[in-house]
Order: structure tokens, then C-alpha cells, then sequence
């Protein structure tokens, strides 16, 4: 039987077997925690503590300002020792709470367990908003609000990402292991509050064991366990909604203008957490790999321990890295150094040697059209980067860049090693400034 998948993509190396058999492991705490108050798509949470003052384990932190937007909650309970600008994923400095640990590890007191059986949907939506649960595929996009569709816009298919296409990471693919019945949890509480009619978990082929527990577990159930075709990205949303469902998002549009949604799988386990147990989103899976690492593993991190806790947890160095890599090789984001702390999006810590890091001269396109047989979108990458980096806003807008992914694909497979994706990327920067200004 032939796997479904999309058209266009590649087939970089998985070089997953670092750790695709290392079961979870809860990390040790740090003697500090740095967490930040900007952590998700949307409007930032404002801090709502004092210095000094006492927190528990779970109690909110961070207040959220706007629909768009969750709460921040402390990873453990001890002394809140500082809130000031610290260094941040994102690559500049933001505002963080910075907690010192007591020891004690101590949930905040009025957490109680909840029969998801009395809720209604209105209720399911308002616990996950209270827990700051947001998407942990990378893009962290507050969960309530994409549980929240329009009504002329309702969900006939709900679809869950197991797929974890990205060379490297393996978390997705332990929790399944591990943890499916959370995972499951929160597929039931999501299907409940879209009343889709079919719900579907897309794994890639490459995880065998996970697809033959789930299609187990799943045997008396609507749900329905897809596996797809290995190729990345398979992860994206635009793409899985492809393989799934045979649909294409138009042009802007979103997966509801499809009636479709789409949730990852650790997602789904935080929003049973949230529900069933009052419990926020403190917490996460990330692979910690590469060749530079000692000793990688699946690790089960709090958020706001620093990626150098991490690399101590994992034995340390087996040489100094040549890049330090937030998620995974494609889509992750470098970083200059270890003081950056997990994040609600944090799904890898990729550690690469110097000879490992590919360091060769860009080269002049030569019309091979690699990057357009390789675009997901159906887009044509050299000319929009071609555009954008002459600052010819209007072509690079009339090429599509806006629905550019940002995968990386195209850069991938470019012979001379043109940045595209940069280059497209500071193409879809212009264009978003001069719509900002057109408001103005």
C-alpha cells in the first residue's frame, strides 16, 4: 500500500537513532529558573508577582493581556529572585521571572482532578486558556484561540500531528510511546469541543512501534492512526492537512477555511493535563542530541531551565559545538550560547561539531530549479529571494512569499548555496512593514 504524502519536499537524514530508543527522563532541577513572560504567538504575559515573594508550583506568574495571549506559571515552587530583561530564544533580551528553587517541589494547592464528562466546551476552552497550553509543535500558538473557530467556519476533521518530520528530534515520538494515554486524553477532550466528524494521528512510517501501539489502543474508536510517507516537512500544517485529507489551504487562508484543525500530540497531552488535572504548562519533552553531546536523551524539562543545565544532565561535551541549535536542523534557531532558557516551544537542543557545520561560499543560481521541485508550497524560491533582496516589495508579495513555510527545503537542495530561506524571509518582513504602514 502506498503511504500518502504531499507534493514537493525532501529526504534530508533522519539521524534519529541517537535517541529514538531512549525512553524519558525526568531532568534534576537547576538552582535557577529564567522564565520568560514572552513564549508564545500573541500579546506577552505581564508579571503579577513580586520579588521575594513566595510562588508555588503551578501558580500563575504571568498574566495573560489579550485574547491572543496565555498565562505564565512557575515551573516549581521556591522564591521569586528576580524580574528583569534575560537573554531569550528569540535572540534578544526579554522580560523573565527568575525563580529560586526551595527543594520542596510543591504544587499549588487548589489543583484538583475534574470529570471531563461535566464540562461543557465553553468550560474545556477556559481550562486550557488557564493553563497556557499552546501548540508545542514550535509554533506555540495559544491552543484556546484554535480551539475557538468561527461558527460559519466549523470542523469536520481533526487532525493530530505524531509525524515529528524534523531530522534529530524523537520527543513527539517517546510520548507516544510513553505516554499515548495522555495523548489520547486530550484527542477525546479535542474532539469533543469540535464535534469533528473524523479525527485522525499522523505518524510517519518511521516510527513503527508507535503506530502499532496507537492503532491498538485506538481499535474500538473513531480515532484513525495514519501512517505517512517519510519526507519532510510532513510535519507542516499546510502539508499534513495535504496527506491526510487530500484538501490545499488556499492562498492565505487558514486550515479551518478546509474544516480542518490541527493539534499536536504533545499538545493533546497538555490539554488532558489542564483538564482533567487543573495542571498548566510548566513542562515539556525535548530532545537534547547531536554529535557533540555525550550522551544524548529525551528529557522531561521545566520551563526556564537554561540549555547549559541541559548539557551538564547529559554529560557535557564530547567536543566544543561548532552550532548550538533550538529544535531541529531546518527549522530551528541558533544560538549564540548556553544562558537561554527552555521555552514552552523548546522541542530539541540540537549540538553539531565545527566539521559537522557546512561552511561553503554562496555560488550564482544556476537556473537548475531544484528549489522549485522541492517547495512544498508550489512557490518558485529563487525568484522570490531574487526579489527581496532587491527590496522589490510589491514582486516579492505578487510571487506568494507570505505563504512561504519557511521549511528550509529550498536552501536545502540549492546547489550553489544560496540562502533562500533568509533571503525569503526578510522578503516576508517587507512586505508585513508596508501593510503595517498602509494602516498607519
Amino acid at each position: 500500500m502506498k503511504l500518502r504524502t504531499f507534493k514537493g519536499g525532501i529526504h534530508p537524514p533522519e539521524n534519529k537513532h541517537w535517541t529514538s530508543h531512549k525512553a524519558i527522563e525526568d531532568c534534576p532541577l537547576p538552582d535557577e529558573l529564567v522564565v520568560p513572560l514572552s513564549q508564545h504567538i500573541g500579546a506577552p504575559s505581564v508579571a503579577c508577582v513580586e520579588v521575594g515573594q513566595q510562588v508555588a508550583k503551578g501558580q500563575e506568574i504571568g498574566s495573560a493581556k489579550g485574547f491572543v495571549s496565555v498565562p505564565v506559571h512557575a515551573p516549581t515552587s521556591g522564591e521569586v529572585a528576580a524580574i528583569a530583561d534575560f537573554p531569550h530564544p528569540f535572540g534578544t533580551s526579554l522580560p523573565a521571572v527568575v525563580i529560586k528553587p526551595d527543594g520542596e517541589d510543591s504544587w499549588l494547592s487548589n489543583l484538583q482532578f475534574t470529570d471531563p464528562g461535566s464540562l461543557t466546551s465553553e468550560e474545556v476552552i477556559e481550562k486550557v486558556r488557564l493553563a497556557g497550553v499552546v501548540g508545542m509543535g514550535g509554533a506555540a500558538f495559544p491552543a484556546h484561540v484554535k480551539m475557538s473557530p468561527p461558527p460559519e467556519k466549523p470542523i469536520r476533521t481533526l487532525l493530530f500531528n505524531g509525524v515529528e518530520c524534523e531530522p534529530y528530534l524523537t520527543a513527539d515520538h517517546r510520548m507516544m510511546l510513553e505516554e499515548s494515554e495522555r495523548v489520547l486524553q486530550g484527542v477525546s477532550l479535542l474532539q469533543y469541543v469540535y464535534g469533528a466528524e473524523r479525527v485522525v494521528i499522523g505518524v510517519e512510517a518511521n516510527k513503527p512501534d508507535a503506530i502499532a501501539l496507537l492503532k491498538k489502543q485506538c481499535a474500538d474508536t473513531p480515532v484513525e492512526i495514519l501512517p505517512l510517507q517519510v519526507k519532510y516537512p510532513q510535519g507542516a500544517e499546510k502539508q499534513l492537512i495535504a496527506a491526510a485529507t487530500g484538501q490545499e489551504v488556499p492562498s492565505g487562508g487558514l486550515p479551518m477555511d478546509v474544516g480542518v484543525a490541527v493539534h499536536n500530540v504533545s499538545t493533546a497531552a497538555a490539554v488532558a493535563d489542564a483538564v482533567m488535572l487543573g495542571r498548566p504548562l510548566i513542562e515539556r519533552i525535548c530532545t537534547v542530541t547531536g554529535p557533540a553531546i555525550k550522551e544524548p536523551k529525551n528529557l522531561r524539562v521545566r520551563i526556564g531551565m537554561p540549555l547549559s543545565h541541559l548539557v551538564e544532565v547529559c554529560g557535557g561535551f564530547v567536543e566544543d559545538p561548532g552550532k548550538i541549535i533550538l529544535g531541529g536542523p531546518m527549522m530551528g534557531f541558533t544560538q549564540v550560547g548556553f544562558d537561554v532558557p527552555v521555552v514552552r516551544g523548546t522541542s530539541g537542543l540540537l549540538l553539531l561539531r565545527e566539521d559537522d557545520v557546512t561552511k561553503t561560499a554562496e555560488g550564482p543560481c544556476i537556473r537548475c530549479a531544484r528549489c522549485v521541485q522541492a517547495c512544498p508550497m508550489n512557490l518558485l524560491p529563487t525568484a522570490i529571494a531574487a526579489y527581496a533582496r532587491r527590496s522589490l516589495v510589491e514582486e516579492t508579495e505578487e510571487y506568494c512569499a507570505m505563504d512561504c513555510i519557511e521549511c528550509g527545503s529550498c536552501s536545502y537542495v540549492c546547489p550553489a548555496n544560496i540562502p533562500l530561506v533568509q533571503s525569503i524571509r526578510l522578503g516576508k518582513a517587507a512586505v508585513l512593514a508596508k501593510k503595517r504602514k498602509a494602516l498607519l
